[in-house]
């Protein structure tokens, strides 16, 4: 059995690596070659905190495994990061366990990459504004795999902390060469063409009329029952994807749209068949909106890539 550490996963997986990897995942997953299995929902003793179990199998490749995935608030106070994410690969011929990976950085690259997918075949080919809800961890990773698939020349941050906002902002020039402003995000959404949003609301962040026609949406951000980050009025007015449909309507954005009654599964489009070309955006105008619930193939592609990778470069660490 192997470790892969959070240092050792950072030195060998790059945005670039993680976007092919995940591109080539939902294709696996379109052709009915992929399998995702229940999330498991949990919690610790303390008020507020949370786990999740995802897992899979990628019957091609031959990867199986699970992902854990926690958030404990207090550890704020502690000087330790709220979130913490770690997988396990299972050797598909015996079931023992093949690898463990320390995966907090692997799954901030994994969510942006499946974003990075949606921008790259649901956005309009000539976007260059892109409108940034949120300012936290992961909002970094996203601006980078929006910015590796489409020629983004302004990013706009919207965040309820100025100084957050304003940091990203400033990282973004100094580092992407990117024009950054702060602004809110009403006045964000006039220009935008793509917007992210990557926030953890359980109510929607601005109203559906402030968005523009043509614009693409990637809501990152609900992962778990009762988050929202989007109006659903914006849902009849937009044509729906999702990375799986089932989490989508359960855990994801479009939860309450449908227990509330104003959309179906059936409305909802799987990003994979837009990568297989049955369906996409079809009108220059079109709003599409992608909502990212997180799947545990993602994360257990990403983790067979950093093992292997690891395994070339005689950084991954045996536990036998």
């Amino acid at each position: 059995m192997y470790f892969v550490s959070e240092s050792t996963a950072q030195q060998v997986v790059s945005i670039q690596d993680a976007i092919q990897t995940i591109e080539s995942m939902f294709m696996e997953y379109a052709y009915g070659d992929a399998e995702v299995f229940s999330v498991a929902q949990g919690h610790g003793t303390a008020v507020g905190t949370s786990f999740s179990i995802k897992s899979g199998l990628l019957m091609r490749s031959e990867a199986l495994g699970l992902k854990v995935g926690s958030y404990w608030p207090d550890n704020r106070a502690l000087g330790m990061a709220s979130h913490a994410s770690s997988t396990l690969l299972l050797d598909a011929t015996t079931g023992y366990a093949k690898a463990l990976i320390a995966a907090s950085y692997l799954t901030g690259l994994r969510t942006a990459a499946s974003d990075a997918v949606a921008v790259k075949h649901l956005s309009r080919e000539d976007s260059h504004v892109l409108a940034l809800v949120g300012a936290g961890h992961q909002a970094w990773h996203e601006v980078c795999a929006v910015c590796a698939v489409r020629p983004i020349q302004r990013v706009l941050v919207c965040n309820r902390s100025h100084g957050a906002a304003a940091a990203l902002a400033e990282r973004i020039r100094s580092t992407l060469r990117c024009e950054a402003l702060v602004l809110p995000v009403e006045e964000a959404l006039e220009q935008a063409d793509i917007v992210v949003t990557v926030t953890a609301s359980q109510q929607p962040l601005f109203d559906a009329s402030l968005v523009r026609a043509g614009t693409h949406i990637s809501a990152m951000g609900a992962d778990s029952p009762g988050k929202q980050e989007l109006d659903p009025a914006l849902f009849r007015r937009a044509s729906l994807f999702a990375d799986v449909l089932t989490q989508s309507i359960s855990i994801g954005e479009f939860e309450k749209a449908c227990t509330g009654g104003l959309i179906e599964i059936n409305d909802i489009t799987p990003l994979g068949a837009v990568l297989t070309g049955t369906a996409g955006r079809t009108e220059y105008n079109q709003i599409t909106v992608y909502d990212s619930s997180g799947m545990a193939l993602q994360d257990i592609a990403i983790g067979e890539l950093a093992l292997r990778k690891a395994q070339e470069q005689g950084l991954a660490q045996s536990l036998a």
